[in-house]
């Protein structure tokens, strides 16, 4: 099949990373569709609960467990992952799973019964969350088939944009919500869903399948590093669920900051991230990109030590900044690690590694849970931190070996 990027224009190896990403429409391409995946999504997760209770008259408690129908996403990816890893087709998988989201979302727009959203979270959108890692998988093998020197700088700038896309989604779904409805807003995410579809046009997939038939399927053993490698990311994501859930109740509550402190506070830790991700990748070629998220999981438990002990605006802050230290390092480097760790399969790889965020959510949401239980705020934050300290030290082993 003909590469997305030109035959006759392919960037020099020198070339810098923008210039190598706006010089292949599937980098472009894919750039804004991850902006668009990133601030449909973000739209919507967290006005999802309110929707479920006050239009679907869900209690509180069961809109809770909402978040929970995630837990589907890894096993879909998997096995979308598997079927493109067999097949190569990238694209065409992704644009499949694009409509799948599209569907999802406008059926639970549509709901009228409470338990509609539950199933169709479970099953449509758990496929959907394939998308990104058919993109990243397609990105891989154009890069590998131009052979620049530059590919880690291109798929940092690729998700450099499905961060961003974060960071004006719950604004933007918010304000929405807010001056329509919040079914209007499930409307518009779906369609920033489909929307992805467009920047990608009528690109064909880069290379001929390798994988083809039970010969070649993907051996437990192979994937060891990278289900190891993908355990560890869980224990540092966990602590986001429990970040988002407790820490705007403990400036409010009990430092009781005014709004525009602490909405500063929570802001400025995708910002930093956005600031630092090329940085990383810099780094990561002087260092090692295993050292550095080594480094990373260490500055998540300065972080959530900060939370749990400071007591002031001053150590919210710095978590923050140390928070997002953490996501500036394993958000541009994480898709490119797990790649690696399965190079035969990464579209599996990236699929296993991108739904992971599915068991990381479950696992903060039931540790937060307990924790306020037992610790009450802010000491539930030293969970997460304890989280981080078996990250850290499993990275640290990873990376002598």
């Amino acid at each position: 099949m003909s590469s997305p990027t030109s035959a006759t224009h392919r960037p020099a190896e020198s070339a810098s990373a923008l210039r190598v990403t706006l010089a292949s429409p599937l980098h472009r391409g894919a750039t804004v569709a991850m902006f668009l995946s990133g601030l449909g999504f973000s739209a919507a997760a967290p006005q999802i609960a309110l929707f479920l209770v006050n239009d679907l008259h869900v209690s509180l408690a069961s809109a809770g467990l909402f978040y929970l129908t995630s837990l589907t996403a890894p096993v879909a990816g998997y096995l979308i992952g598997a079927r493109s890893d067999r097949t190569g087709r990238r694209l065409g998988l992704f644009r499949w799973c694009a409509v799948a989201g599209f569907l999802g979302w406008l059926g639970i727009a549509g709901s009228t019964q409470a338990w509609m959203p539950f199933v169709i979270s479970a099953i449509v959108l758990a496929f959907a969350g394939a998308a990104g890692s058919q993109l990243f998988a397609a990105v891989h093998d154009d890069l590998r088939a131009d052979g620049t020197d530059r590919a880690d700088d291109v798929v940092s700038i690729v998700r450099m944009a499905l961060t961003a896309g974060w960071i004006v989604g719950p604004v933007a779904g918010a304000v929405l919500a807010a001056a329509v409805s919040p079914r209007a807003m499930l409307v518009a995410t779906a369609l920033c869903t489909l929307a992805q579809i467009i920047p990608l046009g009528f690109l064909r997939d880069t290379t001929v399948p390798v994988h083809i038939g039970p010969e070649h399927v993907v051996r437990l053993r192979r994937m060891l590093p990278l289900l190891a490698f993908t355990g560890l990311y869980v224990l540092v994501y966990a602590g986001e669920p429990i970040k988002y859930a407790y820490l705007p109740i403990y400036l409010h509550d009990d430092l009781r900051l005014p709004a525009v402190v602490s909405g500063a506070t929570i802001g400025i830790q995708p910002l930093v991230e956005l600031l630092l991700m090329p940085v990383a990748v810099v780094v990561a070629r002087r260092v090692g990109a295993m050292r550095l998220m080594v480094a990373g999981a260490a500055s998540g438990v300065g972080a959530n030590l900060c939370f749990a002990l400071t007591g002031n605006v001053f150590g919210m802050f710095a978590g923050q900044f140390l928070m997002g230290g953490v996501w500036g390092v394993f958000a541009a480097l994480g898709i490119i690690v797990a790649q690696r760790l399965l190079p035969d399969a990464v579209a599996t790889a990236s699929a296993i590694f991108l739904s992971s965020t599915a068991i990381a959510s479950a696992l903060g949401g039931l540790t937060g849970g307990v924790g306020i239980s037992v610790l009450g705020l802010p000491l539930v934050f030293l969970a997460p931190a304890a989280f981080g300290v078996i990250a850290a030290a499993g990275l640290a082993v990873m990376s002598r070996r």
